[in-house]
């Protein structure tokens, strides 16, 4: 019954993509797609999801990546969000806001900022989250919950806050060391899950590990494609 109920949703809410690759999977009822979005193979969607584009905006999801409950995206310029990434509920990615600061006219009068956002490989961004325009978040970063993201976090950084602000690194610095000696036994004892995508997996590892902040190139990158000389500046004591 199950296999039926995934078969009829699939069927229903693949068509409201402008492209969705093979084995996408849609497990709720009620999705709402609006505009230009495009799934990669294998995606995985919850109940009660928003895309939603305005203008030439395009939403981009990549392979093997699964968004939450209730989780909201919209898009003006772009969103990009690489491979096997996870959204967990409740959180919203938006490209766009409202210009408010430089006027006091009322924020229903002014322009749209619009700058786009890519989410890398393999992040993890955890419940009530918000990501918002110019952002770009490297390969393997994760953000703590409950956290409004403003600035570029680089691959495998730890971020949380509101502001969000770096906590930590996964593999370098003094946490980081605490975390291994206190649980590092579990992976001597039951190991790292397979998946016979372990090779795509190990290369996105080795260019974090590196330091390669490619998703920060990459929103670069259409920034100039869009005309976008200079990102907004956000400080922490404004």
């Amino acid at each position: 019954m199950r296999r039926l109920v995934r078969h009829y949703r699939t069927l229903k809410h693949r068509h409201k993509f402008v492209k969705t690759g093979k084995g996408c999977r849609f497990q709720g009822k009620n999705l709402l797609v609006e505009g230009h979005v495009e799934l990669g193979e294998g995606v995985k969607i919850r109940e009660d999801v928003i895309m939603r584009t305005n203008g030439k905006g395009q939403i981009l999801i990549g392979d093997r990546t699964g968004i939450s409950f209730y989780c909201m995206f919209e898009a003006t310029a772009m969103i990009k969000i690489g491979k096997f990434t996870g959204l967990a509920e409740f959180t919203v990615v938006r490209d766009t806001n409202h210009l408010i600061y430089g006027t006091a006219e009322h924020w229903r009068l002014t322009p749209h900022i619009a700058e786009p956002i890519v989410i890398g490989n393999c992040v993890m961004i955890t419940s009530r989250c918000y990501i918002g325009p110019g952002v770009a978040i490297g390969d393997g970063a994760v953000i703590a919950p409950n956290s409004m993201v403003m600035k570029d976090i680089g691959p495998l950084e730890v971020w949380g806050g509101n502001p969000a602000r770096k906590m930590g690194h996964r593999m370098k610095g003094p946490i980081a060391e605490a975390m291994r000696k206190k649980y590092g036994g579990l992976l001597e004892k039951f190991g790292v899950k397979e998946t016979p995508y372990q090779e795509e997996l190990r290369a996105i590892q080795d260019a974090a590990l590196q330091g390669l902040n490619r998703a920060a190139e990459e929103r670069d990158r259409l920034m100039e494609s869009l005309g976008i000389h200079e990102r907004m500046a956000y400080t922490d004591d404004e």
